[in-house]
Parts: structure tokens; C-alpha cells; sequence
């Protein structure tokens, strides 16, 4: 890491072009479109196509300030515009490619975008989008498939020069994008993030794990999402290491993909850890070079050491949220990982747990996480035209994440419960987390989100969502009943805390990084009850 030093002194550009200066030939990113075609950049190409989008940009009217949004799935030119709009002082504003029409129309709209990068399966999204946007005035289609009518990205960048462009450099507290929350209660907020925090989230992973410039991150995580631009692409920007990208999850090529491409790290989520786990057993994937798999959110201990036997690509569960940049939570790299908890305090980061008023929690007690950083370098800059949501999640140099957790006596954090996701039964708090976790130890469960819903005597009753194992076309394999996932909660947790309800489903709705949309469960259960409450749930 000589090229660099503190991350509140650089920007992205600085350090991509640093890195190309230092290291021209060395690999940057690998794309591979999982249909037999792969690509790759090194530093040096990499930087020069990024030039060429920022004099694009420019050639476009794109000034510092500016907010163009990327409607893109995993893609080359998602990255070389994220640093070509950096190159400008400019701003990406990248989307969900499921976002509805309502959805991105909103995001749009709000970011004040000026123009919209998109691929053709989502082009008509984007003109119709456009039509209700005033301020957008081009959509632009990367890749192939464009009609020959259409404003083609790879074609105008093509006749763009590789030099840097003359524009003034952007401050390390210059925003870089707006990443918009993934909307699990109600509008989504636009998290401010400047370059001196994507440069703290990329150094803070890179420790974390001790990435040096001969490791590779395996990336399968959407990029319109911060998980994979903090943790995969801006830690191997930190240590001068390579990416290989693939241009979406595929469980049954993941570890084909991990060999071929020689990655040594990657990150996941407990969804894809699961759907991993469902795949055929095939001995060839032990021998990958992962030595390093950080991942969020539970999985169960037979599911950790299935992982183990099967995979032995060593996991480190860690706590993070696109407002912290980094991970302020994670399991420690040379010490003990206690992978069923999210691990300890990363260097760089405070974190301690209260209670409503902010006072420290006794070990053992459960509270509020909460961080302590600065705002536009370890912490984000703030809300996006929403500072009464700033003023409620920054106060006072400490960011409240509105996560429940308790500390064990090692230290150690064990997530609880998202703090609104806390559900009320006759005066007693049940945390949905803890109710799930026994859920899913039953052999027939593949998944399951537990809910509260409105019930006239308790306040609400719990309701259990099941995804059976291997269910298919809807039909609920096994057999598993309502009264068998009710019989196993009650031999496992005290009488207030056992689900009164259950339903089967294919599926959970889930937003871009696996987090259950729970706001559309409790929305489909109140439809079908007609609103009446938890009596309703016993149809």
C-alpha cells in the first residue's frame, strides 16, 4: 500500500491512476459473462478506458456535481463509468435492475439525474422512465443488443481519447454516488458516499482480511449495490489486487468460477451460502484457493460445518451497513471466528450497544448498535435531501443502525433483531431473528422469515413464512405441515415466542442483497385476511 496513505487524502481517480503509474500490466478486473467469454483489464488498460468515458461524460454535459443513474447488471461498463463520472466530480446513482417502473421513476427523480445508462433488457423501463423525468435528457445502452437507433455507449466511448480530461479534481469529500437504500419499510434514502469513503470502506475490508496485490476477489454480488463496491471492488483497489466479475450469482458455477479464475477471496450473504449448499455435492470444488469468504446475516451450525466439509473455503461473518462503509463488525482474520455471532470491533471503527437513550447496555444485554466515526470518511456523508433522516441516524459522531445485537463475555457481537423488526405479543418483546434461527434447524425448512401481524388481544401474533426444502412448482415437498413447524417451535422456545400461524411459499421476496422484504409479506398476509388482523391468518 505505498501508493497511498490516509483515505481522507484520496480520491478514487488519484488512486486508480497511482496504481496504473506503479503497477500497468499488473490485472485489475477479469469479466466473466458466464456464457464463455471473458475479459480482462489491467491497471493501466482500465485507467485509459475510464479516461474515455470521462471525456464522454463530458462530451454528454456532465459537470461536477452532476447524478447520472446506472440501470446495469454486472458489467465492464458499470465500473468504467462509476470512475469516469469520479474523473468529473461527478456522481453515479446506480439502481436496482428489478426496480418497477414506480421504483426507478422515484430514484430518478429524487438523485435529479441527468441521464440513464442502461442494457437492453431494461431499455423500455428507461425511456418510459424518462418520459415522467423532465430532467433526463439521454438514455444511453451499454452493451450488446441496442437498436442501431439508439444512443450506443460503446460505440460514441470508442471515439473518445485515452488521456485524462481536463476537468478540475474532485476532493476526497466530494461525493461519488448516491446508494440508495434497499427500502425494506418505506422509501428508500439516497446514502451519500464520497470518495474518502469508498477509500476507507476498500482499506478497512483489505486489513480485515489481509489482501496483498497477488490475491483475487471473486465478485458475484450485484454492483449497484455497496457490498460489492466496498467489500470486493475497493478492497483490491486499497491493495493493488485483482477482481474477477461475474456478471451475476450462479450457485452451480460459483466454485467452477472461484477455480478457474484462481480467486483467494470472496464475499456473500446467507441466501447464496444456502443455495450454494443446495447444489449437487461435487468434490472437485474443495480444491479452490479461497482463503477468505466474509459474509452476513445467519446461517445455522450444520450449515457452517456442511460449508466446511464440503467447501473448506474458510468463512468470517462480519456486520456492516451501506451507511458504515466498511464493516464496523467482523470476525477476526488470525484469531478465533465465532461464526455464529458477527464477530468483533474492526480496527478504525468504535461500536458499542444502548439502550432507547443512548446509555451503554450491560455484556449480555441486548441494545442498539451503534458506531462511532466521521462523517464523510468512516461514516457516510449523510441522507440525500433528507436531513431530518440524517439528524436521526448521526448524532452526535455516533451513526444508530437501528440493529439489535448483545455482546457475549468475549466480546463477540450476536445479532438480534433489526430494532422496528422486534415483534409484541402480550407485552412481551420476541425477536423474529431468534424464532427464525429454530425455523430453520428443522431438516424439511429450506428458509423462512417469522412476521408480526396485528392481533385484536395480544397486539400482534407471530407468523412464521416457510419455503420447504426442495419445493418445486409450488407443490410443498415432504409434506411439511403447519402443526409439525408449530410442534418443533414449541419443544424449542418458551410458549410467547412460538409462531401461532404459518404459511408455505416457493419463495421470499428479498431485496438486491438477500435482506427478506418483510413489508411485502405483511402486506400479501393483511391482503389476503382483508385487514382483519391476526384472525384473518387462519385461513
Amino acid at each position: 500500500m505505498d501508493e497511498r496513505s490516509d483515505a481522507g487524502v484520496w480520491t478514487l481517480p488519484a488512486l486508480l491512476e497511482a496504481r496504473a503509474r506503479s503497477t500497468p500490466g499488473a490485472p485489475f478486473v477479469i469479466f466473466d459473462d458466464l456464457q464463455g467469454q471473458v475479459t480482462a483489464r489491467t491497471y493501466r488498460e482500465f485507467d485509459r478506458e475510464v479516461n474515455r468515458t470521462a471525456h464522454l461524460l463530458g462530451r454528454l454535459g456532465v459537470r461536477r456535481g452532476d447524478t447520472v443513474t446506472l440501470l446495469l447488471a454486472n458489467c465492464l461498463e458499470f465500473l468504467a463509468l462509476w470512475f469516469g463520472a469520479a474523473k468529473l466530480g461527478a456522481v453515479i446513482v446506480p439502481v436496482n435492475t428489478a426496480s418497477s417502473a414506480s421504483e426507478l421513476e422515484y430514484l430518478v427523480a429524487h438523485s435529479e439525474s441527468r441521464l440513464i445508462f442502461t442494457q437492453s433488457a431494461w431499455l423500455d423501463l428507461a425511456r418510459h422512465v424518462r418520459g415522467r423525468c423532465p430532467r433526463v435528457e439521454e438514455v444511453l445502452v451499454c452493451g450488446a443488443g441496442a437498436p442501431s437507433a439508439l444512443v450506443d455507449f460503446g460505440r460514441l466511448v470508442a471515439h473518445c481519447p485515452e488521456l485524462p480530461p481536463a476537468a478540475p479534481a474532485p476532493s476526497p469529500t466530494d461525493e461519488a454516488a448516491i446508494l440508495y437504500t434497499s427500502g425494506t419499510t418505506a422509501r428508500p434514502k439516497g446514502v451519500l458516499v464520497t470518495h474518502a469513503n469508498y477509500l476507507c470502506a476498500g482499506e478497512t475490508v483489505a486489513r480485515a482480511v489481509r489482501l496483498t496485490p497477488e490475491d483475487r476477489q471473486l465478485c458475484v454480488l450485484p454492483l449497484f449495490h455497496g457490498n460489492a463496491q466496498y467489500y470486493s471492488t475497493m478492497s483490491a483497489l486499497a491493495a493493488g489486487a485483482s477482481v474477477a466479475l461475474t456478471a451475476r450469482f450462479s450457485a452451480r458455477r460459483y466454485f467452477d468460477r472461484a477455480i478457474a479464475h484462481r480467486c483467494t477471496v470472496s464475499s456473500l450473504f446467507a441466501a447464496p451460502i444456502r443455495m450454494l449448499l443446495a447444489q449437487p455435492r461435487r468434490p472437485e470444488h474443495a480444491r479452490n484457493d479461497l482463503r477468505a469468504v466474509i459474509f452476513a446475516q445467519s446461517v445455522t451450525p450444520a450449515q457452517l460445518a456442511e460449508w466446511e466439509e464440503r467447501f473448506r473455503a474458510p468463512l468470517m461473518q462480519l456486520w456492516g451497513m451501506t451507511e458504515t462503509m466498511g464493516p464496523p463488525i467482523i470476525n477476526p482474520f488470525d484469531g478465533e471466528r465465532r461464526n455464529m455471532s458477527m464477530g468483533l470491533p474492526a480496527p478504525g471503527y468504535t461500536s458499542r450497544l444502548v439502550d432507547e437513550s443512548g446509555r451503554p447496555v450491560a455484556r449480555g444485554e441486548i441494545g442498539q448498535i451503534v458506531v462511532r466515526g466521521e462523517p464523510g470518511l468512516s461514516l457516510m456523508k449523510g441522507y440525500h435531501k433528507n436531513s431530518e433522516a440524517t439528524a436521526e441516524t448521526l448524532r452526535d459522531g455516533w451513526l444508530w443502525s437501528g440493529d439489535n445485537a448483545r455482546q457475549d463475555e468475549d466480546g463477540y457481537y450476536h445479532f438480534v433483531d433489526r430494532a422496528k423488526d422486534m415483534i409484541k405479543r402480550s407485552g412481551e418483546n420476541v425477536a423474529a431473528s431468534e424464532v427464525e434461527a429454530v425455523i430453520r434447524e428443522h431438516p424439511g425448512v429450506f428458509d423462512c422469515a417469522v412476521i408480526g401481524v396485528p392481533d385484536e388481544m395480544r397486539d400482534e401474533a407471530i407468523l412464521a413464512v416457510v419455503v420447504p426444502r426442495g419445493v418445486e412448482g409450488g407443490e410443498m415437498a415432504g409434506g411439511l405441515t403447519e402443526e409439525e413447524v408449530i410442534g418443533w417451535c414449541r419443544e424449542r422456545l418458551a410458549s410467547f415466542r412460538v409462531p401461532q400461524f404459518v404459511r408455505f411459499r416457493d419463495d421470499l421476496p428479498r431485496t438486491s442483497v438477500g435482506k427478506i422484504r418483510k413489508h411485502i409479506l405483511r402486506a400479501d398476509v393483511l391482503s389476503a385476511a382483508g385487514g382483519a388482523g391476526g384472525s384473518g391468518c387462519q385461513a
